[in-house]
């Protein structure tokens, strides 16, 4: 009887656990990520400010417009979109945070049509 009893009180307690999230820290600065292509691991860069967004990666620069939601959460938007993909808005979400890098999850801020919500994850590390 006892088992049980403590195994509720167990569960009870961590699910009250939330960690905290230091969004503010990562609003702005120079930070840097890895990416896969054709199976090749790669480092991109961005510089983000309070209201622009400019990714650094494979000799490209691509620039969008950032609309802060909360402390943790923005749109996105390319300025100069160059094909029909890149006109869509994206929804980036700061999940956790650490020291020095956050974890991120990222879907289209409105999903076309009956199609089933796509959410991508990744981590970010602050280097200025």
């Amino acid at each position: 009887m006892k088992f049980p009893l403590v195994f509720i009180f167990l569960l009870l307690l961590s699910s009250c656990y939330n960690k905290e999230r230091e969004c503010k820290d990562f609003r702005t600065g120079t930070f840097e990520f890895k990416y896969t292509t054709d199976g090749v691991e790669k480092i991109g860069r961005f510089v983000r400010t309070e209201d622009l967004n400019i990714d650094y990666y494979e000799n490209k620069i691509d620039t969008a417009s950032i609309r802060w939601i909360n402390d943790c959460e923005f749109i996105m938007k390319h300025i100069n979109p160059k094909n029909m993909s890149e006109e869509k808005a994206i929804h980036m979400k700061i999940l956790t945070t650490s020291e020095d890098s956050y974890t991120f999850e990222y879907s289209l801020a409105i999903q076309p049509g009956n199609q089933k919500k796509h959410v991508e994850q990744g981590t970010a590390t602050k280097i200025k």
